[in-house]
């Protein structure tokens, strides 16, 4: 009974007076559901500004110099990758903490975020260091000066140490589960982000420019998400934390830094490589032909990623069983999800590309497929990667990822000096395969799965899999004559085919099982008095 119920049924009788209605929280699904579609409305915006600004990119800077950029900004990453990640920490924290009304305690987890990123702060400056003083013999080439680039990478290490500072309201945010409430603060920064960088190329600072807009960006994300928490949660703030919050909380970064590490070293040294093996000129070639794939994954991360607060609250509750469920539908979703969209993306890109920024840059069929490939396995290892960190075992995907990222580097250094851009699409996917098949056991272990394992799970496997090789056989065939006269036919195209694919994937590589428990997931088929 509501506190307040008891102490009204000692007052006098008097006239009736219409009762409130009782205040219902909204579930795990309802949040998780609000969080997802802001996130895809924020994707989406930042989707549209960067096929507009990209174009202007790379006609401005010339394939060669926007290949150093995008190098720069993969090395700059590095830098990030080692600031402690006491934001993640924190996100992950509080997810856990939510169900307590601790106020206090929350501030202090804050504080000792705090005190995590100024720990840190040295060695973030001296990774910083090497990386400016490297920069130019990585990505030098004759088009662009020394100076230039350094000038570049001291403003992108700048944004990475200080963009750590700035995204602890954010992460407070999604960690309270309240992700949604940012929609349209953030697309207004993609936007806002989109216009500096073609801004710069326009007046001719290029590098420069470029590195100046990211980290003026950075900042005023930073001071826009502080005013949206402040207003959205009551208790935000930073109170003086006790040695055991810091401890608690500089553990978990410790790992989630070398982790993060080890995920930057998998996802984007095939940049670095690429450039530092054959050329920058050929990078440009390798990213634009693989961006729909990355715009792909980028999708399913951010949606995927905000159902992880609600997993990690079943977690902080022992409601094991209910984080398995969640688990195998978000599986089944991103398989589902990535099937449609990687064979789309087989069936346009090359009319998608010669009509984004010219055909000569495709990269071709086969790095095509292998791109796509890589962003398949890519959104599983992702999920589970997320799963392990909300069960709060870092440390236990820091020993798969290192073993991942040695195999991958090293088979990367040799097969794309052999074979280009394939042999190097061919590492990256040989190399990953350590975390595709040892990351669902270390999620095994931390949901403590048991007698729910079902015993049809490698049947259902095999199913979904022979659907996927169909449909992307079948798309790679279908683009060899496929092709778009102009935009409006490009996108009816793509528009047809996506129901027609999704339709497909849907009944032919899920069981009706399946279907009904992703079908209850969805608003119009949830029933209000369950707390899901």
């Amino acid at each position: 009974m509501p506190a307040d119920a008891g102490s009204a049924t000692m007052l006098a009788p008097g006239p009736a007076m219409p009762s409130a209605r009782p205040v219902t929280e909204p579930t795990l699904t309802a949040l998780a559901g609000r969080n997802a579609s802001a996130a895809l409305v924020d994707y989406a915006v930042r989707l549209v500004a960067g096929l507009v600004v990209t174009p202007i990119l790379v006609r401005g800077l010339g394939p060669t110099v926007f290949g150093v950029w995008e190098m720069l900004q993969r090395l700059g990453g590095y830098v990030t990758a080692t600031d402690g990640r006491p934001t993640e920490s924190l996100r992950l924290v509080i997810a856990q903490a939510n169900a307590t009304h601790d106020s206090d305690a929350k501030r202090r987890l804050v504080g000792a975020a705090l005190v995590v990123w100024a720990i840190l702060i040295p060695l973030v400056g001296t990774v910083g260091g090497v990386l400016i003083y490297w920069a130019p013999h990585l990505v030098g080439t004759e088009v662009v000066s020394s100076a230039t680039i350094r000038i570049a990478a001291v403003l992108l290490v700048a944004t990475a140490l200080l963009g750590a500072l700035a995204s602890v309201p954010e992460s407070v945010l999604r960690g309270m589960n309240l992700g949604y409430t940012r929609i349209g603060l953030q697309s207004g920064l993609h936007v806002l982000g989109a216009g500096l960088a073609a801004t710069a190329v326009w007046a001719g600072t290029g590098l420069r420019g470029l590195g100046a807009a990211t980290l003026a960006v950075s900042l005023l994300t930073g001071l826009c998400f502080w005013a949206l928490v402040r207003s959205r949660v009551p208790w935000f703030g930073a109170s003086r934390p006790q040695r055991t919050d810091v401890r608690t909380l500089l553990s978990i970064s410790a790992w989630l830094t070398v982790g993060d590490l080890i995920a930057k070293l998998l996802l984007a040294s095939d940049v670095i490589i690429l450039g530092a093996v054959l050329a920058p000129a050929l990078v440009t070639s390798y990213v634009l032909t693989g961006y729909a794939a990355r715009v792909a994954v980028g999708v399913h991360v951010f949606t995927a990623g905000e159902t992880l607060p609600g997993i990690g609250a079943c977690l902080g509750r022992a409601e094991y069983a209910r984080a398995r469920a969640a688990r195998r539908e978000l599986l089944a979703m991103t398989w589902l999800y990535a099937t449609v969209a990687g064979t789309v993306i087989l069936l346009w890109n090359r009319t998608f590309l010669g009509l984004w920024v010219g055909e000569s840059l495709y990269a071709g069929p086969l790095v095509d497929a292998l791109l796509v490939l890589i962003a398949v396995q890519t959104a599983f290892i992702r999920l589970d990667s997320g799963m392990i960190d909300a069960a709060l075992r870092p440390r236990a995907r820091v020993g798969v990822g290192a073993a991942a990222a040695a195999v991958t580097l090293s088979l990367g250094i040799v097969l794309t000096a052999r074979w280009g851009m394939a042999g190097l699409c061919a590492a990256v996917l040989s190399g990953r395969m350590i975390q595709t098949f040892t990351y669902p056991l270390v999620v095994e272990r931390a949901f403590r799965r048991g007698e729910d394992a079902s015993a049809e799970s490698p049947a259902l496997a095999w199913r979904a899999a022979l659907t996927t090789v169909l449909l992307f056989s079948a798309a790679s065939l279908g683009a060899r004559t496929l092709a778009a006269p102009g935009w409006m036919a490009f996108a009816c195209g793509a528009a047809i085919s996506v129901p027609c694919i999704g339709v497909t994937a849907w009944f032919l590589g899920l069981p009706r099982v399946t279907r009904s428990a992703i079908a209850r997931r969805l608003p119009f088929r949830r029933n209000p008095g369950t707390r899901q």
